[in-house]
């Protein structure tokens, strides 16, 4: 990617993060969304937004089921906060925007839990061999 679309892509990140925290008020979408990455079609056509969406305590089948939900929101709201962009952004013309869920970043943050809950029971293991 060519660094005018990166500083585009950087833009439309920071700007969709603030429209969607302030703007979209559907019940449905209820966890925090983290836009992970965004790619920028090189004629500008399209934007592929990479999104992942924290809701804690909740099962692994829930998990899923939410995130198609959220998935579903934001896609429904795309043709809204291309338009909020098109007032923010100084381009002739403002991408189409998809969105996806981004594995890559949930499956880190389930591993970076699951490392953390094996020391944490390490650490209670040795501290009770310890007493």
């Amino acid at each position: 990617m060519n660094q005018r679309l990166q500083r585009l892509a950087d833009q439309i990140q920071r700007e969709l993060a603030v429209l969607i925290r302030d703007e979209i008020n559907d019940p449905r979408l209820t966890g925090l969304v983290t836009i992970s990455n965004v790619k920028i079609s090189p004629d500008l056509g399209y934007a592929d937004i990479y999104v992942t969406v924290m809701e804690r305590d909740m099962s692994d089948a829930m998990a899923k089921d939410f995130h198609q939900e959220s998935l579903a929101v934001l896609n429904n709201a795309a043709g809204f906060l291309r338009t909020e962009l098109s007032h923010i952004l100084k381009t002739r013309t403002t991408p189409r925007l998809r969105f996806h869920y981004d594995e890559i970043t949930a499956n880190t943050n389930h591993m970076l839990n699951l490392i953390s809950q094996a020391v944490q029971s390490s650490e209670q293991n040795q501290t009770s061999d310890e007493s």
